[in-house]
């Protein structure tokens, strides 16, 4: 038999245990997420930084990152961390001066601006190649719809006035006397669609007219309509226009930011066959962009968005110059 003091003894080291366990299993793991830009004076020169690798000191990370294109980066910190801790963060990039910079580990973002590399002049080569005059060119589908005519229809709701209604539907609104309901349709035929469908009482006793349901207002190839007339016969009219859609392909375009030897230019979701339109050394030329986004004169990248619009960038190759 086990003492009762021993196995007291045991329940509370399992109880510390249990409680240990469980606010070790709840402890949030902490993040810093933040941008690396090029250092600059001018704002519009602080091109984001792709590709850098990021790493904390003393090991804290639990894996090293990098940049993406648009210079984002989210590193997630070893459960021993803590808010409020100070870290180093280190960047790396072959084109730029290493930095580390000491950071607060807290829910604020962290902008790491780095110095370029001044390289040696590379020899010129014998002749430059100049691009201008450039813009995006894309397509995206419309619907488009052309005039088919006008359909009329007229119907009447037949009716005798002053008939006490006694409960018998259908009635009046006010339940008092005997009315009709009278209803039409009409078909826009294969292919076809109404567009501004219209019903009103043309002649009888219209004040005492009720549109009962108007399948007219929504379009579509078919639409329906009914009326209620409590008193004299009436005569209602019913019209609208007959179109017929087409899908179409419409060409866009799109102007691209233009920084150094860097161009930018974004594209919506809709977008499809994506190309770049440039004069090069005075011939126009249109350069398909495909999925391996490749250009004879300059280095593209391509970051797809939350909405799935598609932002490109794309440097300069050597030889080459934007005028």
């Amino acid at each position: 038999m086990v003492p009762r003091r021993k196995v007291a003894c045991c329940r509370f080291l399992l109880a510390g245990l249990t409680i240990f366990c469980l606010s070790s299993c709840n402890r949030r793991l902490v993040v810093i997420q933040g941008a690396v830009v090029r250092r600059d004076a001018d704002p519009g020169k602080q091109l984001p930084i792709a590709g850098a690798d990021i790493t904390v000191g003393d090991d804290f990370a639990i894996k090293p990152v990098k940049s993406d294109p648009n210079g984002y980066f989210k590193i997630t910190l070893r459960p021993e961390v803590r808010r409020g801790q100070s870290v180093v963060l280190r960047f790396r990039h072959a084109d730029y001066e290493p930095f580390d910079a000491v950071a607060l580990v807290t829910e604020e973002l962290f902008i790491a601006r780095l110095v370029p590399i001044p390289r040696a002049a590379e020899p010129k080569p014998g002749r430059i190649v100049t691009v201008k005059n450039i813009r995006a060119r894309y397509s995206e589908k419309r619907i488009t719809t052309v005039d088919v005519g006008s359909a009329v229809k007229t119907f009447e709701v037949v009716n005798s006035p002053n008939v006490p209604c006694n409960g018998q539907h259908p009635c009046s609104p006010d339940g008092k006397w005997k009315a009709t309901i009278g209803s039409a349709s009409l078909d826009a035929g294969e292919g076809n669609e109404f567009r501004n469908a219209r019903i009103s009482c043309i002649s009888g006793a219209c004040p005492f007219t009720k549109i009962e349901q108007d399948g007219s207002s929504h379009g579509g190839r078919m639409i329906n309509v009914s009326a209620r007339d409590w008193a004299s016969t009436t005569t209602f009219l019913l019209e609208a226009e007959v179109v017929h859609p087409m899908v179409s392909d419409i060409i866009q375009h799109s102007y691209p930011v233009i920084f150094e030897k860097a161009l930018n230019f974004s594209l919506p979701a809709t977008a499809e066959g994506p190309s770049i339109e440039a004069e090069v050394n005075g011939e126009s030329i249109v350069f398909p962009l495909g999925p391996a986004l490749c250009l004879s004169w300059a280095d593209c990248t391509l970051q797809v968005g939350k909405d799935q619009s598609r932002t490109y960038r794309c440097d300069l190759k050597p030889g080459y110059e934007f005028r």
